[in-house]
């Protein structure tokens, strides 16, 4: 396991950290798929449920995985591109949004309580944007590591399986750009209507993304400088809360495109510090789809919602749930006097 823990001094110690990060425990997903394959069903009749319930196994160490505790977690942030007329809503309603979720009255508050994880939020210095990316580096490595560290910290070591979401008026923008500096291709492979924009916003998303490219080419291939050049502070907190994830064997559920695009940076350092994250819904972002095939990853859901906020994770982890419900609660063939085919 690693000796690089949180809070982190340094952007660099991010680099050593990830080289070094518990792997899920062979033994008990080997034990798990055999127990999967007897219980009373066909070998694989569960499709998918039975891989998430081995998925689980790895991670929590033992056989029989379960849920005491889902956590669920909104980073929200403001972002300097919005200077770029990139975003059709203000940037106070991210503020405003925030104050929804703390009410209770926002769609994650519903999915995460009928799929039974507790929900916090954590506004990130919503009254400072970072800085317009086409002109500068989004955030200083200070402001970038203070992010990281207040992701880490909202984590409770305790929690079974963490759900993570977004909240930031023009962070599709954002996401956008971590995708192209992660993956390459054009600006507009990775582009999409985000809250609603027009063909013409969306055409000042890819203008702004390309000089943004362009500026901080020097920073391609490093993903704590591509974090801090083109990110903002709700992305560099969910990379910080994916990692102290991983240092206590949590497994995450990623939201959509935004949330996806954010842990980018941490792919680029290292793939496999994504080993133990899931993506719970294929967002209705165009660049979802090939961000998910460039990580080697496949949704859990795919229902054509492209909201945010952790809706579309906190919707699959009741899938999550009802694979390890049937993993444990199944009787094998032996207990139910099921003659085997």
């Amino acid at each position: 396991m690693s000796h690089v823990n949180f809070p982190l001094t340094s952007l660099d110690e991010i680099a050593s950290m990830v080289k070094d990060l518990p792997i899920a425990d062979h033994e008990s997903k080997a034990s798990a798929r055999a127990r999967q394959d007897c219980l009373t069903k066909p070998a694989g009749s569960l499709g998918r449920l039975e891989d998430l319930a081995v998925f689980f196994a790895g991670w929590q160490t033992q056989e029989v995985p379960q849920i005491k505790h889902a956590q669920a977690v909104v980073f929200a942030g403001n972002h300097g591109i919005c200077a770029q007329n990139v975003n059709p809503f203000p940037q106070e309603v991210t503020a405003q949004m925030v104050a929804n979720f703390k009410a209770g009255g926002a769609a994650i508050n519903q999915l995460c309580q009928v799929n039974g994880a507790d929900l916090s939020v954590v506004d990130l210095d919503l009254d400072k944007p970072t800085a317009d990316f086409t002109l500068a580096p989004a955030m200083t490595a200070a402001e970038c590591l203070a992010a990281l560290n207040a992701g880490a910290a909202a984590v409770s070591p305790n929690a079974s399986v963490l759900i993570l979401g977004e909240m930031g008026i023009g962070n599709s923008t954002v996401g956008a750009a971590l995708a192209t500096a992660a993956f390459g291709g054009e600006a507009a492979d990775w582009v999409g209507r985000g809250t609603g924009s027009d063909d013409a916003g969306v055409q000042r998303k890819v203008d702004a993304i390309n000089r943004a490219i362009a500026r901080h080419r020097a920073t391609i291939g490093d993903g704590c400088a591509v974090l801090a050049a083109l990110g903002g502070r709700e992305q560099a907190a969910i990379c910080g809360a994916v990692l102290a994830a991983r240092l206590s064997r949590i497994p995450v559920i990623l939201d959509g495109f935004i949330c996806t695009a954010s842990v980018a940076p941490l792919y680029m350092l290292d793939p496999a510090s994504l080993d133990h994250c899931l993506v719970g819904h294929l967002s209705a972002e165009p660049g979802h789809k090939r961000l998910l095939d460039a990580m080697d990853k496949t949704a859990i859901l795919d229902f054509d919602m492209r909201l945010g906020e952790g809706s579309g994770a906190a919707l699959a982890l009741g899938i999550v749930r009802s694979a390890l419900a049937c993993h444990a609660g199944m009787a094998t063939f032996a207990q139910a006097g099921v003659a085997e085919g």
